[in-house]
């Protein structure tokens, strides 16, 4: 179940911050605005999140800034993490923030909508089961497939396929999790999308890739890849 949110701080702060819930746990020093929270969701502290969806059992750990993006379930997203960071309109004459934030310079009585419609336009993806590490940052537009892994102090400035890992400035490609086969297998079982009962009642074959595979992954899996999201 998703929870919108227009504006935090506001009631939708779980009291017991140790201890997650249906509703989203969000630490009071968060800024929230229009977005959309799942449920056994936590979002650290000095956590931004603007204009974007962030899945169920997603947590960040707090000093993250996400804005324009599509967050899928049960990611894990360090510290100091950026997903879309603020971006500049390289092609006029300045770069500078006046010539869209008109208002706040006094240079015109409204903002520049088209550009910030540009922003929104270049969200960011991830998919699911997805790791950020410490300090990382995903650039304008990018795609993030399900359960890949960005290293601490990436830079992703391109795609990244299920279950790759990619690390430095610019973030490259250096492996993949598992064979392809299994990243097929995996990606079949969708086991991201189990309701809670079912996830409760799997939960310790959540350990093993090759038995887990074996028993949920439907008997025609290939092709998952290019479609993981």
């Amino acid at each position: 179940m998703l929870h919108r949110i227009d504006r935090f701080p506001a009631e939708t702060s779980h009291p017991d911050q140790s201890v997650l819930s249906e509703a989203p746990t969000i630490h009071p020093t968060c800024q929230v605005h229009q977005s959309q929270v799942g449920g056994w969701t936590a979002l650290g502290p000095h956590t931004t999140l603007s204009e974007s969806d962030f899945g169920d059992y997603s947590y960040t750990a707090g000093n993250v800034s996400i804005a324009y993006a599509e967050i899928g379930k049960f990611c894990s997203i360090a510290n100091g993490v950026r997903i879309n960071p603020g971006n500049h309109p390289q092609w006029r004459v300045t770069q500078h923030h006046a010539t869209y934030r008109r208002i706040r310079y006094g240079f015109d009585e409204v903002d520049d909508q088209e550009f910030f419609q540009w922003r929104r336009d270049h969200r960011c993806v991830i998919g699911h089961d997805v790791w950020i590490g410490h300090g990382a940052v995903v650039m304008p537009g990018v795609r993030i497939g399900t359960g890949a892994v960005v290293g601490s102090g990436a830079v992703v400035t391109k795609d990244v396929g299920p279950y790759e890992v990619a690390v430095g400035v610019a973030a490259r490609v250096i492996k993949k999790r598992f064979p392809d086969e299994t990243i097929e297998k995996l990606l079949a079982t969708a086991w991201w999308d189990w309701d809670r009962p079912t996830l409760v009642a799997r939960f310790k074959e959540l350990f093993d890739v090759s038995s887990f595979v074996e028993k949920y992954a439907p008997e025609k899996a290939s092709g998952a890849v290019a479609g993981g999201r």
